[in-house]
């Protein structure tokens, strides 16, 4: 392969000059989320595939990440930013507490519905040395990589705890609830998605009916 004094490569992509490592690498987990949206499962991301999405040589992507894993690990942590910022937006303009409350949960469930690629690799990935997080208290323990993916769940913490705070909520225990709630959430998102011919009730009533029960949300 020959390049022209630009430094393109003729017939491939344009080589990122020097400095440019971070572009390439954002070039790279860019590619990985393509391939996952398009294909909707992780066993079609290999160093191979993402090189050829991203328009580069295999032997390039080790400058920047070490295997497969660490892609995962770079696309992991950009969802679960996105599943943050998808549900904080929902809850932007609301005062009321419960609102809030129930605003994040269905946006939760909006976004494994849209999204169920990104979702897929947030929670159905298995991987090896995963912490165990037994209480609240042990988040403050947990690497930073593993308490930036507790955000968004702590997001659902907070607005359980408000409403505890108002007097809208019984909860006496905001984790433990919350905890219970996001299980629950989870598996209106991924039953519906595996059993699709249930006679499911509305999706969104479903999730408010979640939210009051679990949350003990006052009448």
């Amino acid at each position: 392969m020959t390049t022209d004094p630009s430094g393109a490569a003729s017939g491939g992509r344009t080589r990122n000059r020097r400095g440019e490592g971070g572009l390439l690498r954002d070039e790279i987990v860019a590619a990985a989320e393509r391939i996952l949206e398009r294909e909707g499962n992780e066993d079609a991301l290999t160093l191979r595939s993402v090189a050829r999405e991203a328009g580069i040589a295999a032997p390039s992507i080790y400058g920047h990440f070490a295997d497969r894993e660490a892609i995962l690990d770079a696309v992991l942590d950009i969802a679960f930013e996105r599943l943050r910022q998808h549900v904080l937006a929902a809850v932007a303009e609301l005062d009321d507490p419960v609102e809030s409350l129930l605003a994040g949960c269905r946006a939760y469930v909006r976004f494994g519905f849209d999204e169920p690629a990104r979702y897929t690799v947030l929670f159905g990935r298995r991987r090896a040395n995963r912490p165990v997080v037994t209480s609240a208290q042990r988040l403050a323990d947990l690497p930073p990589e593993w308490r930036r993916r507790t955000e968004s769940f702590m997001v659902m913490v907070d607005g359980l705890t408000a409403c505890a705070q108002a007097g809208r909520s019984a909860s006496t225990d905001p984790f433990a609830d919350a905890t219970a709630l996001w299980t629950s959430l989870h598996g209106a998102v991924v039953m519906r998605q595996f059993v699709p011919g249930f006679p499911w009730p509305p999706v969104e009533e479903a999730v408010d009916e979640m939210v009051r029960r679990l949350a003990l949300i006052r009448p």
